[in-house]
Parts: C-alpha cells; structure tokens; sequence
C-alpha cells in the first residue's frame, strides 16, 4: 500500500489532532473510512461528547510535511511497504513514523538491548560483546538512545545495522550528550520517532518510545535493570506484545540486578550467551510473530470514549518537566565519563571509576575503556581503593568492590 500525498496529509492531520491517539486513530478510521472523512466528523464527534477539541490545521501539517523533508527524513504511514512489519503487528502501532536512515534495516531480525543508565563496567562490556555477537548473525540492534547500556548497545552495532528509537522529536536527541552519536546512527543505521521534529521529550513520552523499542523487535534483552525501572517497562511492553524477554543473571548485592533477575524468577529467559538468543527466536524466524499480548484493547465495538487514550502507558506516569527520563530507583546520580581532553579533578575521576564497578568482577582493561581515564589515573583510584580495602583483586586481571555484611553494591 502506498498513500496518496492527500491521503498522507489527512493521517498526519488526524494523529497530531487533540487526543487522538493510536487507539482512537484506528478506531476512527474504520468508522467513517478514512482520514479524510473522520477529520469532517470530528467536530460533531466532540460536541455530541459535550467537548471541543483542536483538529490540525492543514497549514501546520503541510510545513510539518515539508520541515520533515527539509531535514532529510521520511514520514512512514501504518500499512506501506516500508511500515515496519513487526511494529505493524503489535497492539495499537503509531500511524505515522517519522525515520532518518536505512530503512531497509526494517526488514531484517531485530534484538532490543536495554538496561541500566548507571551501567557497570562488566554490564558495558557484556553489552558490547552482545551486540558484537548478535551483530554477526545478521540481528539489528534496537534501543533508546539513553545512557549506559543503550548508548554501548548502539555504538557497539553502528557497523553491523542499530535503530536509536526517540522519545522526542528526530531533531531533539536526549540526552543532549549523544548528538554526535545520533548522527552516527543517522548515517549507518535508523533514527525513528512518533513525535513530530521539534518536540522535546517529556517524562510521559519514555514509556511511549518503550513500547516501539519492544515492538521493533522479536526479543528484548534487559543487561542490569533496577527495579522501577524504564528498561522494565519495554520488558512488559514486550511480553505483552507476545516476544521474547530475556535478562541477564546478576549479584543479588547489585541493585543494577535486581531487575534482571525479578526478570528470570517470573519466567524470563536466562541469557549469557548470544546463542541463548538466536537458538531461542530460531522457531520465531521460521513460523513468523506470535499473536500480540492484550495490553491494549483491540475491539473496534468497545464502548470506551474516543478520548480516554491514557497515552498508552499502563500506568500513571510521574509529571517531569520536558527532556527529564524517569530515572532508576535504587541508585546514584549519573556520572558522565569525561572526555580525556578535559581537565578532571582526582575526585572526579574516582567517582567515574566508582561508579563503574559492582560485586561482578571485571578487567582492568574493561574498566579503563569504559572510564576513559587516563592509564594513570586509574592505576593511581585502584590503589587507593585496595589500600582502604574496598575492592577485590581476582584472578586475570580482574577486580570487583569488596562487599561487606549488609552491605549492597550503592
């Protein structure tokens, strides 16, 4: 199916209207036939519901149209060839797409990887070798372009094929830090968002851009996930969209694991090699999706409002301000790794190589990648911590934080 230009004008008319969500798209479309005729009736649809509401004026979305094209991206309509098709069989998939790439990477297997914006250093490096291994049996990486394992997911891809999915708008990356590394992605992979350009992400919108990074793909592996965290949410977006949630087995000291492992005792399966997955989606590849979950209402008979899209988030999320990602709870602030060229304080530097490490043991040379300190100064944060005894030499180079009674990983 391709649209007309008229018909492409009148969808994105409809879904960028007041309160016209996914839901409340489908369900008018296959009322009144099309777009075009649902956008004439939603006057009266309104009064007889006792409201008004503002319908997208023609101007807006032609410049809208056009700002798209100007920037150098497409805008998918639900049901056209290039429509993802495992988006297209999730409940209530998003009318439009707007996406900046290779398209083409679309029609290829896809693995979601998310996690902890607190990474560990051993949670970085696994991700990497996922990604790596995954990469090589032709899966393209989905994630969501935030901090920690998303950003190594991404970057660890960008050869073998990534999709960055956005909370807000494709020229409004979030956070403001992985500009450069969204372009990358731009330029050998796919930029996707629903929003429209210029929108700045709210709190609400994460979850959105959730449940796509599920739907995009046939599974999705969660590497270090607190609890109440957003990596959890794109795990039950996809077990209720009928895929594969896998996780990854860690410390129980680690609240970076508590997530992942809640995961494997309520049936996740247990991943810690990339064949766990592929052997697992081999039957997912050869018969096609599964039917979706029923997180979303699918009858087109339901007498539930138009209006009460409840932003397809099954949960009241937190009002935040614009660009402000719910964050984990249980954990401490994010601490960015600094460039090497910039000057860094000794404590800046200690808490960067802290915050890297965990109860699981990791290299050395892991853990001066991921921290990007100088070979010097991370030599120099070791020693003291091994002299005030609060980590743990292994064998092969390895260290971890030494755990005491009652005491967790933060």
């Amino acid at each position: 199916m391709q649209l007309s230009d008229a018909q492409r004008l009148d969808w994105l008319r409809l879904i960028r209207s007041e309160n016209v969500g996914p839901r409340t798209f489908r369900s008018l479309v296959n009322r009144y036939g099309g777009a075009g005729p649902a956008l004439a009736a939603l006057p009266d649809l309104a009064r007889q519901g006792g409201r008004q509401i503002r319908i997208a004026s023609r101007e807006d979305c032609v410049r809208e149209l056009e700002a798209i094209i100007k920037f150098g991206a497409r805008l998918l309509c639900l049901g056209e060839d290039d429509y993802p098709k495992s988006l297209r069989a999730i409940d209530a998939p998003p009318p439009v797409l707007c996406v900046l790439g290779n398209v083409a990477l679309f029609e290829r297997p896809a693995i979601a990887i998310v996690g902890s914006r607190n990474a560990s250093a051993a949670g970085l490096a696994f991700t990497e070798r996922m990604a790596g291994e995954l990469g090589v049996q032709d899966f393209v990486i989905i994630s969501g372009l935030a901090r920690g394992i998303d950003a190594r997911a991404h970057r660890a891809s960008l050869s073998r094929g990534t999709i960055a999915v956005l909370a807000g708008g494709l020229d409004r990356i979030y956070p403001a830090e992985h500009e450069e590394l969204a372009r990358a992605i731009a330029e050998q992979g796919v930029l996707v968002s629903e929003m429209p350009l210029g929108w700045e992400a709210r709190g609400r919108d994460f979850p959105r851009r959730n449940r796509l990074v599920s739907g995009l793909a046939l599974g999705t592996l969660v590497i270090e996930a607190a609890r109440r965290s957003g990596s959890l949410i794109t795990a039950r977006f996809a077990a209720e969209q009928g895929r594969e949630v896998f996780a990854v087995p860690g410390s129980p000291l680690d609240p970076r694991a508590e997530g992942t492992n809640d995961l494997l005792r309520d049936g996740a399966t247990l991943c810690t090699q990339a064949s766990d997955i592929v052997d697992t989606l081999a039957p997912i590849l050869r018969d096609g999706l599964p039917q979706p979950g029923t997180l979303f209402e699918t009858s087109e008979d339901s007498a539930e409002p138009l209006w009460d899209e409840l932003d397809l988030i099954p949960f009241q999320a937190p009002l935040t301000e614009p660009g402000h990602e719910m964050d984990e709870d249980p954990g401490p602030p994010y601490v960015a790794a600094p460039p090497r060229m910039m000057a860094r304080s000794d404590q800046d530097w200690r808490a960067v190589i802290i915050a890297l490490l965990g109860p699981s043991p990791v290299s050395l040379d892991d853990l001066a990648r991921m921290s990007e300190a100088p070979p010097a100064q991370l030599r120099s944060v070791i020693l003291d911590l091994e002299l005030e005894g609060a980590i743990e030499r292994h064998g092969g180079n390895l260290v971890s934080l030494l755990m005491r009674s009652g005491q967790s990983a933060r």
